[in-house]
């Protein structure tokens, strides 16, 4: 998640891409004028049925158009080939 998050910050698209499923992966990503302030991982834990598994719940703060926000999400996670995947997230 942190290695996501420093994608984010510093625009790396590429590697955004490279890390989200496959399934769920967009074809593009788009340069935003979104200024990111921090990373909060609340939690993180491997599924207990599948340890191919995860979720991680995390606050981002960030700004936009002179504005202060926060994006609570918790993501889901799989691992495939020993690698780490982004799938999707639930956002509250």
């Amino acid at each position: 998640m942190r290695s996501r998050y420093s994608a984010y910050v510093l625009q790396l698209h590429d590697y955004l891409l490279a890390t989200w499923h496959k399934s769920t992966r967009p074809e593009s990503l788009e340069d935003s004028p979104t200024r990111w302030l921090g990373l909060e991982v609340k939690r993180h834990a491997l599924d207990e049925t599948d340890n191919n598994a995860a979720t991680v719940e995390f606050v981002a703060r960030y700004r936009t158009e002179g504005r202060g926000h926060r994006l609570h999400e918790i993501s889901r996670f799989v691992r495939e080939d020993g690698r780490w995947y982004y799938v999707a997230g639930d956002f509250s």
